[in-house]
């Protein structure tokens, strides 16, 4: 198929200014429906959504999983350039997952968790209760968002979390002032 030499460039001249209209060649393909025909790509996003949503309790206990496998891996063999990565890559997943998956506070839980790991300048001497209880938490919060009462306890439990690891990463970083810029910037996490 040979190619159409573009139209060219129209140009009207006013008093102060010059107005220049390009072709579109686009306007060749496009076509037009009939309002019946519309399509709403959102509907349709939320609809494939709402279906989904039966596999979300699944999907987060598989995140859950992962991350409680993550650590009984740190726990066996201590912390390694990997186990460190699949701890974070685990705690971050759900953190980008929960909200989405209808437990937001166990995203504000695993950000915090993921703040420690990306912060703290040696893993070794981070407190293993504090890992534990993060982990403990999401868990607990995945497994108990269902229940109306938990829902204020979560979120009370998260902030306290996530103060406690920041009280931490900011004593062990006293001497790394470009770290303290990122622990004590606001959180990402939507909600907080």
């Amino acid at each position: 198929m040979a190619e159409q030499k573009p139209r060219t460039l129209k140009v009207e001249t006013f008093a102060a200014h010059q107005v220049i209209t390009q072709p579109n060649p686009l306007r060749k393909v496009m076509r037009r429906i009939d309002e019946r025909e519309l399509d709403d790509p959102i509907a349709r996003a939320e609809q494939a959504l709402a279906d989904l949503s039966v596999e979300f309790n699944s999907w987060m206990s598989i995140e859950c999983a992962r991350l409680a496998a993550a650590h009984a891996a740190i726990l066996r063999d201590g912390f390694s350039a990997q186990s460190r990565e699949e701890l974070f890559r685990a705690a971050h997943d759900i953190k980008g997952d929960a909200a989405t998956f209808g437990y937001p506070t166990a995203a504000a839980a695993a950000e915090s968790l993921c703040r420690i790991i990306e912060h703290a300048p040696d893993l070794d001497q981070v407190p293993s209760e504090l890992i534990v209880h993060h982990i403990n938490a999401i868990q607990a919060i995945v497994r108990e968002q269902a229940k109306i009462d938990t829902i204020g306890m979560a979120d009370e439990l998260s902030a306290r979390l996530r103060g406690v690891a920041d009280e931490y990463l900011v004593y062990v970083n006293r001497d790394r002032p470009e770290h303290l810029e990122a622990i004590l910037s606001p959180s990402l996490v939507p909600g907080d």
